[in-house]
């Protein structure tokens, strides 16, 4: 089953892609980071014995670390080495690998100079330059300076990345931003998507596609016509889209990320092509499996899946709105992720609009109302007064309300009606001292309440604006920054989330202490900050 693409974008597709490999002016040894192994393929044995072991406390650790000579070397030495009296796993491991340093690590907070003093400051100590290529390594090299997150998060990181760029189009950073979009074309050209993060052990998997906003910030940022940068970018925009698009010439109903309905409608699910533990998150993953008395490799698609949302974990993807091992990611239409396809249609619909190719113009266009009246139809939920996500294997809305279901506004899809009822629940249910809970459940997971999270945050204030909702989108964001410069003037630090409903407890949940930086947290601080939306700080 492959959605039906005109043959005449298949051929634009085919040869653009073509020539851009032919004039790619990496080093072979550069571009040979496409037959990169991730660690469990290059130490098999020892990887499973470290981190069964916990010889680290976080499971990410030994996927960052570099060896410091030949794989094979290593691992015979080991297979020799570890039945022998007085052998120390976590020795050996620190002799034979480099062991990765938190990003930001040795960085000094001046409390004493604001917090936007502090976020400029940061954009450098969280700017990575262009890779050097290291044999072996998880690290996939890219081309042009970029920023990470900060803390465990030492690569870029896809979705992250867009809201760190807001940051930056507000420090003038135009540099940055160009060349973090450049960044993510070449993951796409390379390896026809992009990767959740530039790790070899992320290459399953993709993340909330965002790099049709990326280029539209860029568009806004370089304050010129978008027909050069469009035209720079459509190859990417085309092979990004068929990424999401490509079902594998499968008939099933659902085959990678496109779900079939029966009425044939086309939507789109999160889907990552492991079916195996994730390397970073090695023992959390085979303790959820064990727990749900399922099979496994089902449960692990549905684990790596919803990594690939974003939001892992959160209620959304249980089957029983409370419990992990009840994840069922693969078997949900995520109303996020559609919108964000609707705008990666109009997009190219744009960009086809500039080059005068009006066939290529009207198929996306075309694409863009299928997809719209798909989201209004299956999502929208007038007893809740929200946007829902849609099970397709059981035909029914899944019953959490979450702030996903912000997205229709963000993208100017709900009419005003429905925008009004939304905003009604989202005072009502989701605002809270500090800013906006994610979800209306406390599983304790990261991605549930009392949780909130600064992109979250930005799409609802943006998609309360776009309905003249002014009122309430300024008191969420004077909410959310108030809670966040109180934080920083008592730590010296910028959080990856928050708890929303007491500020006097650090949010929590997750497979991972709440982490120090942050990108995402920066630029949606500085954003609100600098754009007056926040009123009082």
């Amino acid at each position: 089953m492959r959605v039906d693409i005109p043959r005449v974008l298949k051929f634009r597709m085919r040869v653009l892609v073509v020539l851009l490999l032919l004039v790619t002016s990496f080093s072979c040894k550069e571009q040979s980071q496409i037959k990169q192994s991730s660690p469990r393929d290059l130490f098999p044995g020892l990887f499973e014995a470290v981190q069964s072991s916990r010889i680290f406390e976080d499971s990410k650790t030994f996927t960052d670390c570099t060896p410091r000579r030949e794989p094979g070397e290593i691992l015979e030495d080991y297979r020799k080495q570890k039945s022998s009296q007085g052998f120390s796993l976590r020795d050996f491991v620190e002799a034979n690998f480099e062991v990765p340093e938190h990003a930001g690590n040795d960085y000094k907070t001046n409390r004493t100079a604001g917090v936007e003093v502090h976020i400029n400051e940061l954009w450098d100590v969280l700017t990575r330059t262009p890779d050097k290529y290291r044999q072996y390594s998880s690290l996939i090299g890219l081309p042009y300076s970029y920023v990470v997150p900060g803390g465990r998060f030492r690569e870029i990181y896809y979705w992250d990345s867009y809201f760190t760029m807001l940051g930056l189009q507000e420090s003038g950073r135009t540099d940055l931003i160009e060349n973090m979009v450049n960044n993510f074309a070449f993951l796409i050209r390379t390896y026809g998507f992009i990767p959740n993060g530039n790790r070899t052990y992320y290459l399953t998997r993709s993340q909330p596609p965002f790099f049709s906003l990326m280029i539209r910030l860029l568009i806004e940022s370089k304050k010129t016509k978008a027909d050069s940068i469009l035209k720079a970018n459509r190859d990417a925009l085309e092979k990004e889209y068929r990424f999401w698009m490509d079902s594998g010439n499968n008939t099933q109903q659902a085959s990678n990320h496109v779900v079939r309905l029966p009425d044939g409608t086309v939507l789109n699910r999160y889907f990552d092509k492991g079916d195996w533990p994730r390397e970073e998150a090695y023992n959390e993953d085979i303790g959820t499996a064990v727990e749900s008395k399922r099979n496994r490799a089902e449960v692990y698609r549905h684990l790596r899946s919803g990594a690939e949302s974003g939001w892992d974990y959160s209620s959304r993807w249980f089957a029983d709105g409370s419990t992990l091992k009840t994840i069922h990611t693969t078997d949900i239409i995520p109303v996020d992720l559609n919108c964000l396809l609707y705008h990666l249609e109009q997009l190219l619909a744009e960009a086809y609009g500039h080059e005068g190719d009006k066939k290529a113009q009207e198929y996306m266009k075309t694409q863009m109302r299928k997809r719209r009246d798909a989201i209004l139809r299956l999502c929208w939920d007038p007893r809740s007064g929200w946007f829902k996500d849609y099970d397709w294997k059981n035909s029914r809305q899944t019953p959490a309300l979450t702030l996903a279901g912000m997205y229709p506004l963000y993208f100017n899809l709900a009419s005003q009606g429905q925008a009004d009822t939304v905003s009604q629940v989202l005072q009502q249910q989701f605002l809270k001292s500090g800013g906006l809970v994610t979800t209306l459940k406390r599983t304790g997971q990261q991605w549930d309440a009392p949780n909130g999270w600064a992109p979250l945050q930005w799409i609802a204030v943006s998609g309360l604006r776009n309905y003249r909702k002014e009122m309430l989108a300024g008191e969420i964001a004077t909410r959310w920054c108030r809670l966040n410069v109180r934080v920083f003037e008592k730590t010296g630090k910028l959080l990856e989330k928050y708890n929303v409903a007491d500020s006097t407890i650090q949010a929590g949940g997750g497979e991972y202490p709440n982490q120090d930086g942050f990108g995402w947290t920066n630029g949606v601080l500085l954003k609100l900050l600098r754009t007056k939306l926040a009123s009082g700080n």
